[in-house]
């Protein structure tokens, strides 16, 4: 569960991961390596850099070996009342979740109650004919098919209702499959939601009862429950959005409605002792810590990079497991380096706003293993230098990324994918930002010829050769005046309190979501505009008369119809 991309992804609020298993950086050669492990202070000026004093901010704990490297809170708490953030505030983990969850079904296996292979209809007779091909393992690895309610429109404008667990079952068990399950691989919180209601009709104890009883008391963690059921008393820190220029507190939520698949909240101190219990093998068979950290293979053999509840991936050339969550007021981000007994954990008290949980716990990480992640600064490269580098580079048989020179840029999109604008900080290398993990490295042969890029990003490194393609026209603008878009000017509802608002400013035409930045858009036809940028495309349509009733927004493959409201 996790805040999304620009535009009007935030609809979806919930129904996104936070993994960091996917891409992942090794510092250049020219950087320096530390072999030691970094000193509190050093790793308390990283993260100091990202959080203000007066804003909301973060707790954070690194640990390595059993020893406790840094555990420090940043930011304000309540902005209210001006309260400070400490180490032992409780947040919300969001997806984070899932992990006591899967773990919570495997204690469930082992007992004997249910085995991974069960189909869903077996616990649930009312569910239709196709939820037969879905087993237990589906719902653990995101394979099942079941579409997302956290994606359903009218999700956000319902999420401060409490519901039934039986409620939130009905409004999805109908839904058709988008896709066979064990076929493919796609986030989704309705599978966890399921799974919580499974441990409750086995078990015979509530879904908060269960995880405090069996997971949380057994290891000391008295900071972490499903939020509206502590067992102690708990300084909780309050979560923010940042809608406009100033943080605000976030919208309600009924934790009835995240329930197994983000209800619980916790501590920095509560979420190392889970990560000592899992790493000494506490509460499960071996054989069942093996599979919850093995990646889920598809029907055609493909890796998913996801196990039971983790991520599985690849940080620095060691195994990594990881996950982080998006919900409201909060967003958060926790890895684990089992080869060098390494552990952080980032939760910030805002949902938006502030440096990603993910690329700062991967900082840490990358400082608390000797190999820290360089700040860059960008260099100046003359246009035929940057010219050698554009081109069409392959990322699969569908997919290709594509490199341009804008200026004394490059710009890196990927098929139907938003632009990235990146900076040279070498001769061949180029990043984003300070505040992405993201780089770039181009590969030559002895002749000089570009052969290939490969993208970094958070540990792992995905190497794309060059092939021998044109890149594709630009989508060549379609010539409109401001009285020609003076029609499509106005604001377009995509959910209750979320607008699209379209307009221009000087020469610009642009969009904007509620509580966030401003998008600019091309005409690319007489109703039609793309957002470059991020990837979007928005499609006007009018009645009979001629007038503007609504847009649709098509974004990472989904189309959202917005009504014209103003």
């Amino acid at each position: 569960m996790k805040a999304l991309t620009p535009i009007a992804l935030a609809v979806l609020m919930l129904a996104q991961p936070a993994l960091a298993w996917t891409q992942s950086g090794t510092p250049p050669a020219s950087s320096k390596q530390v072999s030691n492990a970094p000193t509190t202070q050093q790793l308390d000026k990283l993260v100091s850099n990202y959080y203000q004093n007066d804003q909301p901010g973060a707790t954070v704990i690194v640990i390595k070996d059993g020893k406790t490297l840094l555990r420090k809170a940043y930011g304000i708490a309540n902005l209210a009342k001006a309260e400070k953030l400490q180490a032992d505030h409780v947040m919300r983990l969001g997806s984070i979740t899932k992990q006591f969850t899967a773990v919570a079904i495997l204690q469930l296996v082992e007992a004997g109650k249910l085995s991974l292979n069960d189909p869903v209809t077996r616990y649930f007779p009312d569910f239709p004919e196709s939820a037969k091909q879905i087993t237990v393992e589906h719902l653990l690895t995101h394979t099942s098919g079941i579409p997302s309610y956290t994606g359903k429109p009218g999700f956000v404008a319902g999420a401060g209702k409490d519901i039934s667990v039986q409620e939130m079952l009905d409004s999805f068990k109908n839904d058709a499959l988008e896709f066979e399950p064990g076929t493919a691989w796609k986030y989704n919180n309705s599978g966890y939601f399921l799974l919580g209601a499974l441990i409750e009709k086995v078990s015979g104890e509530s879904y908060a009862n269960y995880v405090a009883k069996h997971l949380f008391e057994p290891l000391g963690m008295k900071h972490t429950a499903y939020e509206n059921f502590e067992r102690h008393p708990q300084m909780k820190a309050l979560g923010y959005s940042k809608r406009t220029e100033n943080f605000e507190p976030s919208i309600v939520i009924s934790m009835t409605q995240p329930y197994a698949a983000g209800s619980l909240c916790s501590t920095v101190d509560d979420l190392a002792k889970w990560d000592a219990a899992v790493s000494a093998g506490k509460l499960l068979k071996a054989e069942h810590w093996k599979r919850a950290f093995t990646s889920y293979k598809l029907k055609n053999g493909q890796d998913t990079n996801y196990g039971y509840g983790w991520g599985v991936g690849q940080f620095e050339g060691q195994a990594m497991l990881s996950h982080g969550g998006g919900i409201p007021g909060f967003s958060t981000f926790a890895l684990s380096l089992p080869k060098d007994h390494v552990y952080v954990a980032v939760l910030t008290n805002a949902d938006g706003g502030l440096a990603q949980p993910e690329m700062v716990a991967s900082r840490l990480a990358a400082s608390a293993i000797g190999k820290p992640i360089p700040e860059f600064k960008a260099v100046k490269l003359d246009e035929k230098a940057l010219d050698r580098f554009t081109g069409v580079y392959r990322i699969d048989d569908k997919n290709r990324r594509l490199i341009v020179r804008e200026d004394d840029k490059l710009v890196m999109t990927r098929t139907d994918g938003p632009r990235t604008v990146m900076q040279a900080y070498s001769s061949n290398g180029f990043f984003k930002d300070n505040n992405s993990l993201l780089r770039v490295e181009f590969a030559q042969n002895s002749q000089g010829e570009v052969t290939g890029l490969t993208v970094h990003q958070n540990g792992t490194s995905i190497v794309h050769p060059k092939l021998n393609e044109a890149l594709p026209q630009a989508p060549k603008a379609f010539e409109m005046s401001a009285e020609q878009f003076a029609v499509f000017e106005g604001d377009y509802q995509i959910q209750p309190n979320f607008i699209l608002n379209v307009r221009r400013e000087g020469t610009r035409y642009i969009t904007q979501a509620t509580g966030q930045g401003t998008v600019g858009i091309v005409p690319v036809s007489a109703d039609t505009f793309k957002a470059p940028d991020v990837g979007a495309q928005l499609k006007f349509e009018k009645d009979t008369e001629g007038k503007v009733t609504q847009l649709i927004l098509t974004q990472g493959g989904r189309d959202i119809p917005a009504k014209k409201v103003k």
